[in-house]
């Protein structure tokens, strides 16, 4: 690579940083968009290669995911329903659970006095509750009088589709047409790396999908023939937390572990909820990862938790899209980077010396 490649190439990251932060608050339909092209692109190649045309391909896949989407919504409405009708029911003997034994247990433990807390936690508590739907009503309210904001909302949810599936249909074509922009020089080289960050960033999110898919479905059946409160609510919970290691867990067993005391008070569903989360992590760990994602991913879990956060930090929402694919692209590099340096002169001389070193060593007589 020239000189003047580099300055070409680091000026254009910069200039897509720059265009990244200005833009920030119209990307999000189209990363969820090119999220998708890029989830389903197999997909449509293997329709492809079964006789279909691009776009019969595109329309086909279209079909069948808002056939599961519209089944799932069906299924899980009414049960998310149930579920949140039982949460209202229970809510005021948590309340006052926790207003006459957490509470005062709290304050023999401490010593320190939470008499008018004490007091005014049950009354703040209900009278939230009782004027929640009055509150969305408000809210809701105001987001209608506000045209333009609705108006975004809107469009927002109806450009994902519509970016989904052009970008879908001309997906090869894009990516055939980015390559001819390459300089010669580099192009097998750029195209070796992109293939790579191909390989990891593809195992981890379809294989992640449908781990937090599975890992859902389990802990949600676990707790449910357990015979614990809210199953559905906290393994959905758990499944989608999921995408953040080992937060589905910690989030799900604590939430878990209160219901079961509070609705069992005693230490066999205790034991049954930590039962559940470690079949779900022993599942997780030997049987979902190896076989959905497999050894290719690459990413460690301290570098998706930064990754999320920093995107979180520097972009917003726009910036937890992009963390994932930024953060494979640049293991990768640094994985390029390191295997140059492995075979450059630089760390072959300097194994020389220590081997001539070692060698002149041995070949000293002994005093």
């Amino acid at each position: 690579m020239t000189d003047s490649q580099r300055v070409w190439l680091l000026v254009s990251a910069i200039l897509m940083m720059g265009l990244v932060y200005l833009l920030a608050p119209i990307l999000s339909p189209f990363i969820a968009g090119a999220a998708f092209a890029y989830l389903f692109d197999p997909v449509a190649d293997k329709l492809e290669e079964k006789g279909l045309s691009r776009t019969l391909a595109v329309v086909a896949i279209f079909f069948v995911f808002a056939l599961l989407v519209g089944v799932g919504v069906l299924v899980l409405i009414p049960l998310l329903g149930d579920q949140i009708q039982l949460l209202h029911v229970k809510l005021p003997h948590i309340i006052e659970w926790l207003n006459n034994k957490v509470l005062p247990w709290f304050e023999e433990l401490t010593g320190v006095s939470i008499l008018t807390f004490k007091e005014n936690f049950r009354e703040v508590i209900f009278s939230t509750w009782d004027y929640a739907g009055e509150y969305i009503q408000t809210a809701a309210g105001q987001v209608t009088r506000s045209g333009l904001a609705i108006f975004a909302l809107i469009g927002n949810l109806v450009l994902i589709p519509v970016v989904t599936f052009y970008l879908l249909r001309d997906w090869d074509q894009l990516i055939a047409k980015v390559s001819m922009l390459l300089p010669r020089n580099i192009e097998k080289r750029v195209k070796a790396t992109a293939n790579e960050c191909d390989e990891v960033l593809g195992a981890f999110i379809r294989g992640q999908l449908i781990v937090m898919f599975l890992l859902g479905c389990t802990y949600s059946l676990g707790l449910w023939l357990s015979g614990i409160d809210f199953a559905l609510l906290v393994g959905l919970l758990a499944g989608l937390a999921s995408i953040i290691p080992y937060l589905g867990f910690v989030v799900g067993i604590t939430i878990a572990l209160i219901i079961a005391f509070f609705q069992h008070g005693d230490l066999l569903h205790l034991a049954l909820v930590l039962g559940v989360f470690s079949i779900g992590q022993m599942l997780e760990g030997m049987v979902f990862t190896p076989l959905l994602v497999g050894d290719r991913i690459g990413l460690h879990p301290v570098a998706v938790i930064f990754s999320i956060l920093a995107g979180a930090q520097l972009f917003g929402f726009t910036g937890m899209l992009l963390a994932l694919p930024v953060a494979a692209i640049i293991m990768v590099l640094i994985n390029t980077v390191r295997l140059s340096y492995l075979e450059s002169g630089l760390y072959g001389v300097e194994v020389n010396k220590i081997e001539a070193v070692q060698e002149c060593n041995d070949l000293e007589p002994e005093q």
